[in-house]
């Protein structure tokens, strides 16, 4: 384990590489009938392969950790592995979003330290006061409803992005 990487048991085993879905609010951008794409990344080697895809495809990508990566790894471990990747990857559109799981703190915390994007689920009230703080800071809590790649446990991370961002599973 890597100072990038998550301990292996926080990781979620989704028992085969595939797609989910993710999310309960409005469905993403996307043709008609389709759901925003997001994959997700649990190490600094994830997110490089991730931008590196899309680099290959000229396509955007949505970086998200994994769930409730913002208690287990902390906003910081996953800003500096997307500013690492983006830095190796300039010219990729990519946007980042930080599962914050149904802590209100851990969410104000990421927001503190510059997280654009988060999720958070729980108490309604909590929800929607660190959603006020969002709005102030520039920030959004996201509720897009997003096809998932799950890259825990991908021997080619880069080639199942490819797969994924052509719109294959």
């Amino acid at each position: 384990m890597g100072i990038l990487q998550p301990h292996e048991r926080h990781r979620r085993r989704p028992g085969a590489l595939g797609l989910k879905k993710s999310g309960t609010g409005a469905p993403g951008t996307g043709a008609p009938g389709t759901c925003a794409r997001a994959v997700v990344v649990h190490s600094l080697g994830h997110a490089e392969a991730a931008l590196a895809a899309a680099a290959a495809l000229k396509a955007p990508v949505t970086l998200m950790s994994g769930p409730g990566a913002a208690g287990y790894a902390g906003p910081d471990w996953f800003l500096s592995v997307v500013r690492q990747a983006k830095a190796r990857h300039p010219g990729v559109e990519a946007a980042a979003i930080l599962d914050c799981a149904e802590a209100p703190g851990r969410a104000l915390a990421a927001l503190r330290r510059g997280a654009q994007a988060i999720r958070l689920g729980g108490n309604a009230k909590a929800r929607a006061r660190v959603a006020a703080i969002a709005l102030a800071l520039g920030a959004r809590i996201d509720d897009t409803r997003y096809a998932l790649l799950d890259l825990a446990g991908a021997t080619d991370p880069e080639r199942a992005v490819r797969e994924f961002l052509k719109g294959r599973p």
